[in-house]
């Protein structure tokens, strides 16, 4: 039987974490009782452990569905840096790395292997001689019409079911409201599952929306205060990400654009020298994103408002993976609401995108707590204030504005409601433009009434008066605005109109807004960034699968100078202690030392070492007394050793072997980790040996 002990075991030993996150337990559970499960989890909630710590535990192997290349590549690399076999079979490979990928499944010698949904009929065969005993559907929301992302090679899914009709199949997506969560069930065939709605709620994002004014010059202020931070933009328009990534390289940000329309070897180099933090800033439409496992994303922009809000939760979910407090920013336009109008009247489904549009609409013209709204499309109900939104750190204030509502409705009505909106506020205004003078406008009597008032402000006003139901948009009429059945009670009868300010506040409030503190040179936590950065450069792996923001945060205030405190830090495993934990020891100790702060705690941890050594204990007994790793008690041996302690190192590690790593040491160029060696050596010399050897040799001890 499968503990709960056992599984908090694989937890930390293989992925380094001391704790599930919320429902990570339990969706393991059901799986473990070969029960198929949707799971709904937003970006950043952990779904991947769900499915990866079973296969683990499970017999067989563990198929994963996943719609991206690249996101197959990036979760491949994250289980072999914790030290998980894992594979992907897809169309970028050769014929023969298919093969061989095939060849290790049928050996047994890997646990989890990914897979697009067309390749199903290719490898059906292969895995009819295998023992499948955990199948997982990722952004399993692409199966559903009902759905923001439909893909029509994911309706192929449902015969899994019927082929493996006693593994457990679990689905998972991080937005999908109810009407697409029983799509899901149904499609996929799923034998009553058990079904986890996890919070939605992710605290560490901060949420803004602002007028589209001046987009630009907004955006390069933000980017500027935040000069080692990764972020995205997404656009509506290919063009669009074009042109501003080139009005934002001018400025000297390192920015791409990404859309579908670009050669696959420009996106592919450029998704690559993003997630390799090559590249600061992707502006991007939403073909860019749902391959992104990039922990480290510090904000998320929307140059355009989104066409739904399941899209919109997903692609803000991308910043601040890592727990890490993170800003997202959506610009609103009236012109953006018109294009996405047309767009959702004209495609799939056309009822239901319109009615989400709308909430979309509602969500960026709010005067109450976003995350209340957010949180509510999802079904999960809140009472109280976030507190990390515009809205809750800027209250709007509101202003009597029926006198400024009779003017917009009069105009109207003068108009013959026969005029989209930036024609009634140039009439308001009195503008003298052609298109006024060729209607004749300017002879209504009612032309100019508002010229003291902006052309920014009347357009915010008149949005409120649509959303609070005075007048509406006829899309279907050229976006000629209508006044309503309420527009006569304020014209005539007398009812106050409350017109809110907060518009105005959230742009005045920008520009004031002092600057974000930059991260010191100097800081721990740069020195740790950057020795991440050249680690993955060696291994050729995205920085943030070394060791998240998160984790090398917790170590600029944890300070860890031995395995056993290293280890205790979260997303530190087993097999990135034994890779990556002398590096970064050795950078916080010298970091300690040129600050002229004495280690507190490494001299007596290695002492008791050592007194053990000397006392006859071996290294299995010394491990076993003091509740270490094998590993680290070699660490202390080889650390004492370096620090002057009379240690014979040979009696671990022998002549030959320390010469085999002398000349590894000279081809590989004095790697800054132990894999570089453990990989060229094709893993026949133990990591223990290798650092003790390397200690050997940096003392200079080593006989010729």
């Amino acid at each position: 039987m499968i503990t709960s002990k056992i599984l908090h075991n694989t937890l930390k030993e293989n992925f380094g974490f001391e704790k599930f996150r919320p429902n990570q337990e339990e969706i393991i559970n059901t799986i473990l009782e070969e029960k198929d499960t949707l799971a709904i989890m937003p970006t950043g909630g952990g779904k991947s452990i769900c499915f990866q710590l079973p296969a683990l535990l499970l017999p067989g192997i563990t198929i994963v569905i996943s719609p991206l290349i690249a996101l197959m590549k990036d979760q491949v690399d994250s289980l072999r840096a914790n030290g998980i076999e894992a594979c992907f079979i897809n169309s970028s490979q050769s014929g023969s790395e298919q093969q061989l990928h095939i060849q290790n499944l049928k050996d047994n010698k890997v646990k989890l292997v990914y897979i697009a949904p067309e390749s199903l009929s290719y490898l059906d065969q292969v895995f009819s001689q295998l023992t499948v005993s955990l199948i997982a559907i990722d952004e399993a929301h692409c199966i559903s019409a009902w759905g923001h992302d439909f893909r029509p090679a994911y309706t192929n899914l449902g015969y899994l079911k019927n082929r493996f009709p006693s593994t457990p199949i679990l689905a998972l997506t991080a937005t999908a409201d109810k009407a697409t969560r029983k799509d899901i069930s149904q499609q996929l065939n799923l034998k009553s599952p058990k079904i986890f709605v996890a919070s939605f709620d992710r605290k560490n994002l901060s949420l803004e929306v602002r007028p589209a004014l001046d987009r630009v010059k907004q955006i390069i202020d933000f980017i500027k205060d935040k000069p080692n931070e990764s972020g995205i933009i997404y656009c509506l328009s290919r063009k669009t990400t074009e042109e501003l990534a080139d009005k934002l390289q001018k400025v000297g940000v390192n920015a791409k654009a990404y859309h579908a329309g670009l050669d696959n070897t420009i996106r592919s180099k450029t998704q690559d020298e993003f997630i390799n933090d090559d590249c600061q800033v992707v502006c991007a439409t939403i073909a860019f994103g749902m391959g992104i496992d990039k922990s480290n994303v510090r904000w998320v922009i929307h140059y355009n408002l989104p066409k739904n809000i399941e899209g919109y939760y997903q692609e803000i979910g991308r910043a601040g993976r890592d727990g890490l407090p993170s800003e997202t920013i959506l610009f609103e336009s009236y012109g953006d609401v018109i294009q996405l109008q047309k767009f959702a009247s004209q495609g799939l489904n056309a009822e239901v995108q319109l009615a989400k549009l709308e909430r979309m609409k509602q969500y960026a013209d709010a005067l109450s707590c976003r995350r209340k709204i957010l949180l509510s499309y999802f079904g999960e109900l809140v009472t109280e204030n976030c507190g990390n939104c515009d809205i809750c750190k800027n209250p709007p204030s509101f202003f009597d504005g029926t006198v400024v509502a009779q003017k917009a409705l009069s105009a109207i009505i003068r108009l013959k409601e026969s005029e989209p909106l930036p024609v009634i506020v140039d009439f308001l205004r009195g503008s003298k433009n052609a298109y006024i003078f060729e209607k004749e406008y300017q002879n209504l009597k009612t032309y100019g009434i508002g010229s003291d008032i902006s052309w920014f402000d009347w357009n915010q006003y008149i949005i409120q008066l649509i959303n609070q139901g005075y007048c509406e948009i006829a899309f279907h009429q050229q976006n000629k605005i209508r006044l309503t059945s309420l527009a006569p009670e304020v014209l005539f009868e007398g009812e106050k109109v409350q017109l809110t300010t907060v518009q105005k506040a959230i742009i005045e409030n920008t520009e004031i807004k002092e600057p974000k503190k930059k991260a010191s040179v100097n800081s721990l936590f740069e020195t740790l960034r950057k020795l991440r950065y050249e680690i993955s450069k060696e291994e050729k792996v995205p920085a943030y699968v070394i060791f998240s923001d998160a984790a090398l945060r917790q170590m600029e205030t944890n300070r860890p100078m031995s395995d056993e405190e290293l280890i205790s830090i979260d997303g530190v495993g087993n097999a990135k202690l034994e890779k990556y934990g002398d590096a970064f020891i050795k950078a916080i100790i010298n970091f300690q030392k040129s600050k002229e702060v004495k280690p507190k705690k490494e001299a007596s941890t290695y002492k008791e070492t050592l007194l053990l050594f000397q006392n006859g204990t071996t290294v299995e007994e010394i491990a076993a007394k003091r509740k270490l790793g094998l590993g680290t008690v070699m660490s202390h041996l080889a650390k004492l050793y370096m620090d002057g302690a009379a240690i014979d190192l040979h009696q671990f590690v022998t002549r030959e072997e320390v010469s085999i790593i002398i000349e590894a040491r000279i081809k590989l160029n004095n790697p800054t980790t132990l894999k570089p060696y453990y990989d060229y050596l094709e893993e026949k010399v133990a990591y223990d040996k290798i650092r003790l050897a390397l200690a050997i040799i940096e003392k200079g001890s080593n006989p010729s």
